[in-house]
């Protein structure tokens, strides 16, 4: 199988295999654009609130099994440096049990517990009735997300980007289709646009399922995996339920900050809706080269390749930080006609706070970019819980600063704007001194050795 990031040039390695990632994660946030650009545009800014809120918790929930796997994924790529099949088999089938049970939880906890989101996230009751016809047909896609994320990790991990990037790009094609078809010709509203969502989602979790047991006989399970799989539970846990605590407290936080925006009514709910996914598409890429990167550090760490790991770090923050200021660039100046996408050009209020936020947030993407190398430094090096750590920092701030600053007369809701880069700075700061304190314990290790 090609895939191995132990071998070849660094950087070319890194990159080829990174942008069928970055390109696969565009696509899949074309889900939830597509549904906000055709309601916003055709169903009113009611609507559009509606599905923003409702993109803000969906991404808290589908974070939870993100995270799951992409810890999982982190096991996977490790036994694959080690040229260890079995092992690795034995940590797919954990993995299947582990995530598939709490995928279930997690499905049944979100239908029973409608009443009480709307309440925490403070939907204001103009908005109330179209969020949970969203969400009640919304909520069903959650499996899918399991399905697809899983598959998807178990082939990055092996050094295969390009198939899950089929199947997005299939499934995003066939979710603008659905969404003009039942919004538009049906006219079937916002539950229209979350159906188009849900069964778009299915195509593609079914087909890479199915695409991935028939194209790769060596992941196929048998019994005999699954009962071994319990020595693999202890590990895969470890790794899986940190990076799922580190992603779910990163959307955590992005989730109260989203009760708190939607105090201020439905104006700036609007404007919030359709600005987060200007920001999510701006620095998705580099999230994206973050896990690409996490990739490759663990399969060389699996390899005992240090060398490339030093060599892959150094080139990995230059082009993430170039990359970064070239999109903060491009956000600042194309602002407006951004936000033009999504809301009509009489709703002058909810334009002027959108281009408001992505110019105070936008300027410092530098700041997210370095916090998601981090992220996938520590997890490929086997400390998920350091990932964890940089988090409660990074939103921990974010959500005290955002209600301490937004409740001054003088920056109101900019001050929740501002905390975002604050947040990231912070982090920053940390995951940079905690490195530099383990390259020093090594050294001064090393040198006791005499190596």
């Amino acid at each position: 199988m090609k895939g191995d990031l132990t071998k070849g040039p660094v950087m070319r390695s890194m990159l080829l295999f990174a942008l069928p990632m970055i390109a696969g994660n565009l696509l899949q946030q074309c889900y939830n654009v597509a549904d906000t650009l055709i309601v916003g545009q055709f169903l009113g800014p009611d609507a559009l609130a509606a599905v923003g809120s409702s993109f803000t918790l969906m991404t808290f929930l589908t974070s939870i099994l993100l995270g799951l796997c992409m810890g999982s994924g982190a096991v996977f790529s490790i036994r694959f440096g080690q040229k260890d099949p079995e092992g690795l088999k034995n940590g797919m089938a954990a993995s299947f049990l582990l995530i598939g049970a709490l995928t279930v939880l997690l499905n049944v906890i979100s239908f029973l517990s409608m009443d009480w989101i709307l309440l925490f996230l403070q939907v204001p009751a103009e908005v109330q009735g179209q969020m949970r016809e969203y969400l009640s047909v919304i909520f069903c896609g959650i499996a899918a997300s399991f399905l697809y994320n899983y598959f998807a990790s178990l082939l990055r991990a092996v050094g295969n980007s390009v198939v899950p990037l089929a199947f997005l790009a299939v499934s995003a094609v066939l979710n603008i289709i659905l969404d003009l078809w039942f919004v538009l010709g049906l006219h079937r509203g916002v539950a229209g646009a979350a159906e188009a969502t849900v069964l778009s989602q299915y195509v593609s979790a079914l087909g890479i399922a199915v695409y991935t047991w028939a194209r790769f006989p060596q992941f196929r399970l048998h019994i005999s995996h699954f009962r071994r799989s319990r020595t693999a539970v202890k590990e895969i846990a470890e790794f899986s339920l940190l990076t799922c605590v580190q992603q779910s407290i990163m959307n955590l936080g992005i989730l109260m900050v989203q009760g708190l925006v939607n105090s201020f009514g439905p104006s700036v709910m609007a404007a919030f809706a359709a600005a987060v996914k200007i920001d999510a598409f701006a620095y998705m890429p580099v999230q994206d080269f973050g896990n690409a990167f996490s990739t490759f550090i663990a399969q060389n760490y699996g390899a005992g390749q240090s060398d490339r790991i030093r060599r892959g770090l150094k080139g990995a923050v230059l082009t993430a930080l170039l990359f970064c200021a070239a999109v903060s660039a491009a956000v600042w100046i194309f602002a407006r006609p951004l936000m033009l996408l999504f809301v009509s050009p009489e709703e002058t209020a909810i334009i002027s706070e959108g281009v408001r936020y992505l110019r105070i947030e936008g300027t410092f993407y530098c700041g997210i970019g370095c916090l998601f190398l981090l992220y996938g430094l520590y997890r490929a090096l086997g400390k998920p819980g350091m990932s964890v750590v940089l988090t409660v920092i990074s939103l921990g701030s974010r959500v005290a600063l955002a209600y301490a600053l937004s409740s001054l007369p003088a920056l109101g809701v900019a001050g929740i704007w501002w905390s975002v880069p604050i947040g990231w700075a912070l982090a920053d700061a940390a995951g940079l001194a905690c490195y530099i304190k383990m390259s020093h314990k090594r050294r001064t290790f090393l040198q006791k050795e005499g190596k």
